[in-house]
């Protein structure tokens, strides 16, 4: 069902002609260093199809508007689609490479892509770059979308109810039961399942129904799960809405600031931010402006944010606050939902272009958000104190009629039975109670100060408490405590009016009694039953005294306990945090333990890696010094040889200069031959650590090989005979042997060594 909901959204379909489509997505031309040719090639030919299109569409508006049907025309026309199919293909082939490339071009050409996405994202690319916009694509909770519809939630009517308000001429929902209407059901259904603080929020429709016109319900489900999550939504849809008076509460103090006459205006006929903008923030001008241009601004929206929002809305007042002073209240309602949507029917490339003219700072956009904490903060503080005002009038009123009954059904009293009569023991228990009276609400003042400087600590150190999740719960505990304060107030207020009426009755008893003892005896008798009577109110009114103090510091230890137990509480939190950090840190630790034993045991594979390397060089090196070894035990024979020639070349009195030359040239090979092999040992050494010392051993070697022939005749006899057993060459002498005249060519005469192939030597 997901599938015949969505359009299509794969690459190898053609693109449609759409507004979105239609605009150029090149990459900004004021950073073409950062640009591979192929790009900036593509980039050059995309600036001169805008530039053809242009021109092209004009024309086309002429012929169109004056149905002149020349040969240029035509032309024109021809040369128009043609270019347009170009600027689509050139746009295809962009978007594919980007999204094919997307998490390199995400972190290396982030600006490039903003400025494409601020061109417009083509229609059949939104869905797949939505998804990587807000990091959708892999979002776990999607596997539990079936299973959420499955469930049952509470706020189900409310979903069915406003279902058909949302894009009512739409083709997609416009019919009732229809099934874009019951896709949209489920999503919004499945989401209030997932967040239940939420739920379901009027506005929220409008963003979900333009998701499920570009994607399947399970994407649209978790895009729409990521924007709820990480672009604010979710603090805008909350049931308090606090970031909607955080978001007018800064575009307020934006207009202010740029457009100050406007924002004069506004006040001066109370037309507040909210009447207007709440619905841009909360529905990205969904519901205020076309639908493609909205669009457009829902693609920057989900690269870049609300930021987008309080541009474009800036850039809406600004465009029309001409208009917008010489209006009333009821006018400029009028004015921001019939006129303002048509001026956006050409196209929103005015206004986005407009809306990157506004001066848009992030530092102060933060500063106005703790401003407007601080000032929801006292506003809360305020509410709090007229609450605790207004429950100590209620209590007073009530107190106050109940002392006014008292009163009077003491008056009625006093003038039924007359005068009261009372003894000297009486007025002596009298005067004792009243200094009691008086001692206990000494006792009671002093204790109610204290707890009052225990308040104030406690407000103190709540207000140092860093944690802002516990600022509700301890405003509530002030309350109580508060209200605690007032009743102990009301108590005290009770017994100082308890003493006033006894000093009251005191008095009057010293004024009525004067002539008390010419009374009769009955008339004595009524005074000390009078006199039991106020001894009995006075004992009711201490008892009464010390059942109100037992309740107070009941009130008082129950406000210790609570106390005690957020105290408890948040040690339990701190203690709980610790360890978390605790397991943490085992865990970067155990990384770490790992990292360690990796890198070593790669530091032990390299440095085998080396030894075996040295031991090849060594071993390359020690072959090619047994060949130099050889060669020299060879020219030693022959030198041997040499000489037994030139005897026998005297005893038969023969010729041997040719002999000779030959031998000198062959005495030449092989001194060539030995310098090859020690230049090929020099390069091979050059490749190790050691090879210089290695060198200097073997070079010194075969220094030892040229000595005299005295020294080493009979080791090089010993290994003449061992390279000829080893070899299994033969040597051979030419039978040619001329003789010398002079002992300078005796002294110069050489040998030649050669080693054919067949492995046997000849001289």
């Amino acid at each position: 069902m997901a599938s015949q909901v969505a359009p299509p959204t794969s690459l190898q379909t053609p693109a449609t002609s759409s507004s979105t489509s239609l605009s150029s997505p090149a990459l900004s031309p004021s950073s073409p260093a950062q640009l591979s040719p192929d790009d900036v090639e593509l980039l050059a030919k995309l600036e001169e199809q805008n530039r053809l299109l242009e021109t092209d569409s004009k024309s086309l508006r002429s012929m169109n508007g004056s149905r002149r049907n020349s040969g240029s025309s035509l032309v024109s026309s021809s040369s128009a689609s043609s270019n347009l199919s170009h600027l689509e293909e050139d746009t295809w082939i962009l978007w594919g490479r980007i999204v094919n490339e997307w998490e390199e071009v995400r972190k290396k050409k982030e600006k490039q892509l903003k400025d494409l996405v601020r061109k417009g994202i083509p229609h059949h690319f939104r869905a797949i770059v939505w998804q990587l916009l807000c990091n959708a694509q892999n979002l776990p909770i999607k596997d539990q979308y079936s299973e959420l519809l499955k469930m049952t939630s509470p706020c189900e009517k409310l979903i069915r109810r406003d279902i058909a308000r949302t894009y009512p001429e739409h083709e997609f929902f416009k019919e009732k039961d229809s099934l874009g209407q019951e896709v949209l059901f489920n999503v919004m259904k499945a989401y209030s399942l997932v967040d239940r603080e939420v739920g379901y929020c009027q506005g929220s429709a409008f963003i979900v129904g333009l998701l499920l016109m570009q994607m399947p319900e399970e994407e649209a489900f978790s895009v729409f799960v990521k924007l709820m999550q990480d672009y604010r939504l979710r603090e805008l849809f909350k049931p308090s809405m606090a970031e909607l008076g955080l978001c007018m509460y800064q575009f307020e103090s934006m207009i202010q600031e740029q457009l100050p006459e406007l924002h004069i205006h506004f006040q001066a006929q109370s037309f507040h931010t909210s009447m207007y903008a709440s619905s841009w923030f909360l529905t990205i001008f969904l519901t205020s402006f076309p639908l493609p241009v909205a669009t457009r601004i829902f693609d920057i929206f989900m690269c870049e944010g609300l930021e987008i929002v309080f541009r474009v809305g800036l850039a809406i007042l600004q465009m029309n606050q001409a208009e917008l002073i010489q209006l009333d209240m009821e006018g400029m309602l009028q004015y921001f939902q019939k006129v303002i949507p048509h001026q956006l029917d050409s196209g929103p490339d005015k206004v986005i272009q407009a809306a990157y003219q506004v001066k848009y700072n992030v530092k102060k956009m933060k500063k106005l958000e703790k401003d407007y904490t601080t000032i929801k903060t006292k506003e809360m503080e305020e509410q709090v104190e007229i609450k605790r005002l207004r429950t100590e009038n209620r209590l007073l009123k009530q107190r106050i009629d109940t002392l006014e009954k008292e009163s009077a059904s003491l008056a009625d009293r006093l003038i039924q039975k007359g005068p009261p009569r009372f003894s000297e023991e009486s007025v002596l228990q009298l005067e004792k109670e009243l200094v009691q009276a008086r001692l206990k609400e000494a006792e009671s003042q002093c204790a109610l100060k204290e707890m009052q400087d225990k308040i104030l600590d406690m407000e103190k150190r709540n207000s140092s408490l860093p944690d802002d999740t516990n600022v509700a719960r301890l405003q509530d505990e002030l309350i109580g405590v508060k209200l605690r304060e007032a009743e102990a107030l009301t108590g005290l207020k009770e017994l100082r009016q308890q003493v006033r009426n006894l000093e009251e009755h005191w008095q009057r008893h010293l004024a009525r009694t004067a002539g008390r003892w010419k009374d009769t005896p009955k008339k004595n008798t009524l005074s000390e039953l009078q006199d039991e009577l106020m001894s009995v109110r006075l004992r009711e009114a201490e008892a009464q005294a010390e059942l109100r103090e037992t309740r107070q510091r009941l009130l008082e230890m129950e406000t210790q306990n609570q106390i005690h137990s957020n105290q408890l509480r948040r040690a339990e939190q701190e203690s709980r945090c610790l360890q978390e950090r605790v397991t943490t840190l085992t865990t970067q630790n155990k990384d770490l333990h790992t990292q360690l034993q990796e890198i070593k045991r790669r530091q032990a594979e390299i440095e085998c890696k080396s030894k075996e390397e040295v031991m090849a060089v060594r071993l390359r090196e020690a072959d090619n010094i047994a060949a130099m070894a050889e060669l020299q035990q060879q020219i030693s024979e022959l030198e041997i040889q040499k000489e037994e020639g030139k005897v026998q070349g005297q005893l038969n009195h023969t010729d041997s200069s040719q002999y000779i030359r030959d031998l000198k040239d062959q005495i030449a090979e092989l001194k060539q031959e030995i310098c090859c092999l020690k230049g090929q040992k020099g390069l091979v050494s050059k490749s190790t650590f050691d090879g210089i010392h290695i060198v200097n051993h073997y070079m010194g070697v075969s220094e030892s090989y040229q000595s005299s022939d005295d020294d080493g005749a009979k080791n090089t006899n010993l290994q003449n005979q061992n390279l000829l057993q080893r070899s299994g060459g033969r040597i051979k002498l030419h039978p040619k042997l001329e003789d010398t005249d002079s002992e300078e060519e005796e002294d110069g005469e050489s040998l030649r060594l050669s080693v054919p192939q067949s492995k046997s030597t000849t001289v």
